[in-house]
């Protein structure tokens, strides 16, 4: 392959073949040629200091040597085998040690998948039909989670609005949206429809926003209270937040929760987890015909993908991994404020040292509607000066990494420091 194509080029060559020019995940101008620690270039030999690692499986950096050294391994042993493999094992071991509601899990290959399988695992297992989730809330792309992921028109709870064309309407008859962070309103609904739901899916962080003191827990109880399947979705926070995940640090465990982005240290795998008693649904032995959940996947499990897995949270045990990772997370925002306190600017930090984005906005926002009340053009100015400065972002989330050094956060300095006086300037 010729490797001397600029950007641009490889840009034009992908319109042609690619729908909208991209892969549908990030801004398809952009085309990354390699990573290093926490380093990209693009293919114009830009370089960035990654603060999206991936969406943020690459939690330990690209490349991590340790990580490489046991994926090189295991592929002269096999690539895929479509069959139970001992790598793979040894994960669901760790995991399950790991992640308080985890007693077993199920692999599959994205998050998304992951989270389909709870909502159809939670409906199984209570034999009910209805699930809640939380306007803004993102769990994948199937049909259930496509409703009021990111609805540009308000209704009242809890219509569901689909965010997608070939959605049949009737799905959205199954599916009850909530305002993140609204006690009173939880309450009322569950209390309605006590019967009829089967599921309740929540990100713990809700894309960036905390959980209020108690909220979750409230959850948990208003679950039990009704016979409802909780579910989190840890995709993003599994072994990001702590080792064994929100549920640990906010010390509530749901029934079933998924996982995905660290588990598989960079390569395609997830798993939904959970409750014995709910998980068995996967096993026709132990349900019957009639209340087994098929499910299976040609990657399910991938030893390679198994392999990057249990290395990298073997590192995560190690000492100080997790104090480090906060620290590193309180420095970029401790930038960030040392860059626009002095403006005046109304602006939040919200999120954990973790994981966070600057939010243009006066009050500590609550829920998706307050976020999208906030100043989204000096946003996307802050956003777009950033990446003119070699910070390369998702334009709502900062995902700090372990392999941050020094050079990096100088570098990420100078960028905060332009990127607030582009706010001012405006």
């Amino acid at each position: 392959m010729n490797r001397h194509h600029t950007q641009a080029d490889w840009a034009e060559r992908a319109r042609a073949v690619l729908p909208g020019g991209g892969f549908g995940n990030f801004d398809p101008s952009m085309v990354i040629r390699e990573g290093r620690g926490a380093r990209v270039w693009d293919e114009d030999g830009r370089e960035y200091v990654d603060y999206l690692i991936g969406s943020g499986p690459m939690l330990l950096g690209h490349g991590h040597p340790e990580v490489l050294e046991a994926v090189y391994d295991q592929l002269p042993r096999g690539q895929t085998f479509f069959a139970n493999n001992a790598l793979g094992i040894e994960l669901a071991e760790e995991i399950c040690r790991a992640v308080p509601c985890a007693e077993q899990l199920r692999y599959v290959s994205s998050g998304g998948e992951a989270d389909m399988y709870a909502m159809r695992l939670a409906r199984a297992f209570t034999g009910r039909d209805k699930i809640v989730k939380f306007e803004g809330g993102y769990h994948g792309m199937s049909a259930e989670a496509q409703m009021s992921l990111a609805p540009t028109r308000r209704v009242n709870f809890p219509q569901a609005v689909p965010d997608s064309a070939g959605i049949p309407r009737s799905v959205a008859d199954d599916m009850l949206i909530a305002p993140f962070n609204d006690p009173d309103y939880i309450r009322s609904l569950l209390a309605e429809y006590e019967c009829q739901v089967a599921g309740l899916i929540v990100e713990p962080l809700q894309r960036i926003i905390p959980p209020a003191p108690g909220f979750l827990q409230l959850l948990r109880d208003e679950c039990d209270r009704y016979g409802i399947v909780l579910i989190f979705d840890e995709v993003v926070t599994g072994f990001r937040f702590s080792y064994g995940g929100a549920q640990e640090l906010y010390g509530v465990t749901p029934d079933l929760c998924t996982l995905g982005k660290v588990i598989g240290g960079g390569f395609p795998l997830a798993a939904t987890a959970g409750r014995a008693d709910i998980l068995a649904h996967f096993d026709k032995a132990a349900v019957g015909d009639d209340r087994w959940l098929m499910q299976l996947g040609t990657l399910s499990g991938n030893p390679v993908a198994a392999a990057a897995g249990l290395k990298s949270l073997e590192i995560l045990r190690r000492d100080g991994q997790y104090p480090r990772l906060r620290d590193l997370g309180d420095r970029v925002a401790g930038m960030i404020r040392k860059a626009l306190e002095p403006t005046g600017l109304p602006y939040r930090i919200v999120g954990d040292a973790t994981l966070f984005e600057v939010v243009f906005t006066a009050q500590d926002p609550l829920d998706y509607r307050a976020v999208q009340g906030a100043d989204a053009a000096r946003a996307k100015l802050w956003n777009d000066t950033l990446r003119a400065n070699g910070i390369f972002k998702s334009p709502g989330k900062t995902y700090p990494s372990l392999a941050l050094t020094e050079a990096d956060f100088e570098w990420t300095d100078h960028a905060i420091a332009k990127a607030a006086d582009a706010v001012v300037a405006e």
